[in-house]
């Protein structure tokens, strides 16, 4: 499986004046370092807990098989394609009677064909993520996320301090959202 972001979350104002008021930062000359900082720590969370934070457009390119297969992002919110992979790359819209798709109630996307077909890849478009936007974040979840980034902004300068992603303080933020396994 291999998994692309085709539709990055919008980082809304918001997130970064958060930030900026957390770390008590009124210039914009830091601007692009901190939105750096939010992205690497949307995908930090999303490690963690193994849900993506703020939705995306993600693609997804699985074995054609009649048996089902689980999408690695959660949770998804919708699937929106499914088209055949050759081998040169080119892709081949499959209809909506070829495959089938569901969505658990714990945001798990699954598809499997109905039907064989000639490829051996299939890819998969769908969108995935907890909240539309920053404001839909849950509260424990937003707070980490800036607690995170200023945990590496002040860290920049010592590899000690930023050794331990997450530090224990945003980890116990995002612990009732980690999924776990039994293996």
């Amino acid at each position: 499986m291999m998994r692309a972001i085709v539709a990055p979350p919008a980082l809304s104002s918001a997130a970064l004046t958060e930030l900026k008021a957390w770390l008590g930062i009124s210039r914009s000359a830091d601007d692009a370092e901190l939105v750096a900082l939010l992205r690497t720590a949307l995908e930090i969370c999303e490690g963690f807990t193994g849900a993506m934070p703020l939705q995306s457009g993600c693609e997804e390119v699985l074995t054609a098989s009649g048996e089902w297969q689980v999408l690695s992002a959660r949770p998804v919110s919708a699937i929106t394609a499914l088209a055949a992979l050759d081998l040169a790359g080119v892709r081949t819209a499959l209809a909506t009677a070829d495959y089938e798709f569901d969505i658990a109630a714990d945001g798990a996307g699954r598809v499997r064909l109905m039907k064989p077909i000639s490829q051996t890849r299939l890819v998969v478009t769908y969108s995935a993520g907890m909240a539309a936007d920053w404001a839909g974040l849950p509260d424990a979840i937003r707070h980490g996320l800036i607690r995170l980034c200023a945990h590496q902004h002040r860290a920049r300068d010592d590899d000690r301090k930023a050794a331990a992603v997450p530090p224990s303080v945003v980890a116990a933020l995002w612990r009732p959202w980690r999924r776990m396994r039994l293996a």
